[in-house]
């Protein structure tokens, strides 16, 4: 019998994190076999074609409301009957465990209060009736071994929780918000997490140096998403006559981090100097749609700047390259959000375009600047404007930067390679690991 990862994902599938989808695809070309437990389900209308190549079975936990403006008992009265019979097994099957989970679970509600005389933190509550319904799942298979969470914080705590209920040890991926937005994790959680966690991934050097230096230990990788290079390419012609505008193209869903108003901002300033170019967004709509397309409308740039809605990597990968450069002015909050490395400016590098980010994060990681892409400091969309203006000028220069950012891609941030060392963790799990029902883990959360 072959041994099966569990992948949990706070929601299946969802068009900002295809690199999931891609991760879950390759690594089942790779050989893996995955089982997906998803805790929402999407009610997005589009997908990307990865999608349809993925083999796993996807398990969807039956829906809950909101936690806001409720009490407690009358949210369990609401929600716990769809989840009662799976609990109920697993008391009687597994009691001390299940038991001191629950205890456990309980003890977080207090301890993790934003202060001394704040109410319960009732979302532990809620991912432990989660859990609780993927534990009597996995147990059910024999084959499921390991569990693996995406994104630190909800996904990750229902792991958690289900591996101390089942004895079926835990990983997980850390990406940027998760990590950084301390009230996801608040007090020493994140820490609890990876040290009775089997390993954690995560997508950036800046974030693993983060990581271990909460905890010194050294099962922090770093893996980097990486792409499909033979799906983003290049444009086999990319030069444009005089009479021409110059397209730039940004990407990523409308909120805060992306700094997308400073990159209208800068287009701004290339309209009053004279530049004829072409901007185009696109991106989920999120809480920042509204106030770009009134910043839009009061810098008078509804004749040069367009602000789109979702596409699908096929139809994304062929905008590319009708594009000339890409630009994303990342930031980091003064919560902590902020981004990693984004996987738009992987895709955009890829196929040959010139690029424009922010000195932030891991992009550094990603772009060597003059080299591979240009960076400038975050907000400010002077210097933004600045680093536009080289390229839209000069030709050379961005059909260079292109030519080269391509050559990164294809050396260091290639999918097939980068997910060998992930396929390798996995594989060290599964060889450790008896993948017949083990025993419930009975170590403190």
């Amino acid at each position: 019998m072959q041994a099966e990862i569990a992948y949990i994902l706070k929601g299946y599938p969802r068009l900002s994190e295809t690199f999931i989808s891609n991760e879950i695809y390759l690594l089942e070309s790779m050989g893996l076999k995955l089982r997906i437990y998803s805790i929402k389900q999407s009610d997005e209308q589009q997908s990307h074609g990865v999608i349809n190549k993925i083999q796993a079975p996807v398990c969807y936990l039956p829906p809950l409301t909101s936690l806001s403006n409720t009490t407690l008992p009358h949210w369990l009265w609401l929600n716990y009957p769809a989840y009662a019979d799976d609990h109920i097994r697993l008391l009687k099957q597994h009691p001390f465990a299940y038991l001191k989970t629950l205890g456990k679970t309980l003890w977080m509600t207090i301890r993790y209060r934003k202060t001394v005389w704040s109410g319960l933190r009732k979302v532990f509550i809620k991912e432990f009736i989660q859990a609780g319904s993927i534990a009597v799942k996995v147990m059910e298979i024999e084959s499921v071994c390991h569990l693996h969470a995406h994104f630190c914080h909800g996904a990750t705590t229902v792991a958690m929780f289900a591996s101390s209920m089942t004895g079926k040890p835990y990983s997980f991926t850390a990406h940027a918000k998760d990590i950084y937005q301390h009230d996801l994790n608040p007090g020493n959680l994140l820490q609890k997490k990876i040290q009775q966690s089997a390993f954690v991934t995560t997508c950036t050097g800046a974030n693993q140096i983060y990581l271990a230096s909460l905890m010194g230990k050294d099962s922090i990788h770093k893996i980097y998403h990486g792409l499909d290079i033979h799906q983003f390419k290049p444009a086999t012609h990319r030069v444009r006559n005089n009479h021409e505008p110059v397209r730039i193209i940004s990407v990523g869903r409308y909120v805060e981090k992306k700094g997308f108003h400073y990159l209208l901002e800068a287009c701004f300033q290339l309209k009053k100097l004279g530049y004829q170019f072409e901007c185009r967004i696109i991106g989920e709509f999120d809480d920042q749609y509204l106030r770009l397309q009134q910043l839009r409308e009061k810098l008078a740039l509804e004749d040069c700047v367009a602000l789109s809605g979702p596409i699908t990597h096929e139809d994304l990968a062929s905008i590319y390259q009708q594009s000339d450069i890409f630009a994303l002015p990342c930031q980091v909050l003064g919560n902590g959000d902020r981004d990693g490395i984004p996987n738009v400016l992987m895709e955009a590098m890829a196929s040959g375009l010139a690029v424009v980010s922010s000195n932030i994060s891991g992009i550094p990681e990603l772009i060597d600047s003059g080299k591979d892409g240009l960076l400038v400091s975050e907000k400010d969309s002077s210097a933004l404007a600045e680093a536009l203006q080289d390229l839209i000028s000069n030709t050379g220069l961005r059909l260079e930067l292109g030519k080269q950012a391509r050559h990164r891609i294809c050396r260091e941030f290639d999918a097939r390679n980068t997910n060998q060392l992930l396929l390798q963790l996995f594989e060290d799990c599964i060889n450790q690991t008896n993948y017949s029902m083990t025993k419930p883990c009975l170590n403190s959360i």
